[in-house]
């Protein structure tokens, strides 16, 4: 971390990971996802380009909030054939200003911010929905956000066992040896991913355009987060499971232009729009219900957004400063 210029902090991913710890980025989190849902924070539409040749893409986001005093831009970009070389299918920056003068005040590593705030949400809708004894986690997925994700729900629930499933066994076999190490918990590859699927938590986290997680793996009582897809024709889950399950989502408004975990479903004739519950800021406030019993299968559909870079690089910028950097 270093201060070229007066006013200008450069944040590196080492940083970005001293200043916001998961558990505090959940904090963080459900600040930003409060706010989202009572209107206080602006958030322009994503905008996506793709690169010449049409294999990968450039993301501009940006939010702005009055009360916080800034917005901010990021800019990554979306790669992947990444997965298979070992290195971040998201990579980029994110550029704060103060929103009185303009002025930039720090750019800050996008790709930690990403991996950070995405599985701090997760684990957010988590510690709101899911069961209080859950103990079981299941992945699909064996990339960052994987990795990120199974710290989240650690971070809210005492999980005891975690079941990694991926294309690539080899490296779900490799990731399950190193975070079992790095934890101390009971982790272990699966080559079947209904086993994964028999958890008390569910993560998807993967690249897949077709169903990786179909409803009838899913045992009474599980909590979902749904995180991979992120467009209107590629989903994660089947329809007979959203079908069953309680939905919950980070921004309404983004549904209906890139959740195709929900739209499909929808244009089956499987579900209506009623079938979405509400935003996890709405439940956070007191206006929508959550679990209703210990039955009941939810589901958070994830979509990511500016807000929530927003307030994790302000979080992280105020920190910065607070320690004199």
């Amino acid at each position: 971390m270093n201060k070229p210029a007066e006013q200008l902090l450069l944040i590196d991913r080492q940083h970005v990971r001293a200043l916001l710890p998961m558990t505090e980025c959940i904090d963080v989190m459900a600040d930003a996802m409060t706010a989202v849902s009572a209107g206080s924070v602006h958030v322009e539409p994503r905008l996506k380009e793709s690169f010449a040749g049409g294999e990968g893409a450039m993301l501009l986001m940006r939010a702005e909030s009055v009360q916080l005093g800034v917005y901010a831009i990021k800019q990554i970009s979306l790669l992947p054939r990444n997965a298979g070389l070992q290195k971040p299918v998201i990579q980029g920056v994110i550029t704060l200003f103060e929103l009185a003068g303009g002025s930039p005040v720090a750019v800050i590593d996008g790709t930690e911010i990403t991996a950070l705030r995405t599985a701090a949400t997760s684990g957010l809708a988590t510690r709101e929905l899911a069961r209080t004894d859950a103990r079981s986690l299941g992945v699909f997925g064996t990339g960052v956000q994987a990795v990120s994700h199974i710290a989240a729900v650690c971070a809210v629930r005492p999980i005891e066992e975690i079941q990694i499933w991926g294309r690539d066994s080899a490296r779900a076999g490799q990731l399950a040896e190193q975070l079992g190490q790095d934890t101390g918990i009971e982790v272990r590859a699966v080559s079947d991913p209904a086993l994964a699927a028999a958890s008390d938590i569910l993560c998807t986290v993967t690249g897949s355009a077709e169903p990786i997680l179909k409803g009838d793996w899913v045992q009474p009582g599980t909590h979902i987060n749904l995180v991979g897809a992120h467009s209107l024709d590629t989903r994660e889950a089947d329809t007979a499971l959203v079908a069953r399950s309680s939905v919950y989502v980070d921004l309404l408004a983004s549904v209906w232009a890139e959740a195709g975990d929900i739209v499909i479903p929808m244009q089956e004739g499987a579900i209506g729009e009623d079938h979405i519950l509400g935003e996890i800021g709405q439940l956070l406030a007191g206006n929508i219900r959550g679990r209703a019993d210990a039955a009941e299968v939810t589901i958070f559909k994830s979509l990511g957004l500016a807000a929530q870079d927003l307030y994790a690089a302000n979080h992280v910028y105020r920190r910065a400063t607070a320690a004199g950097s």
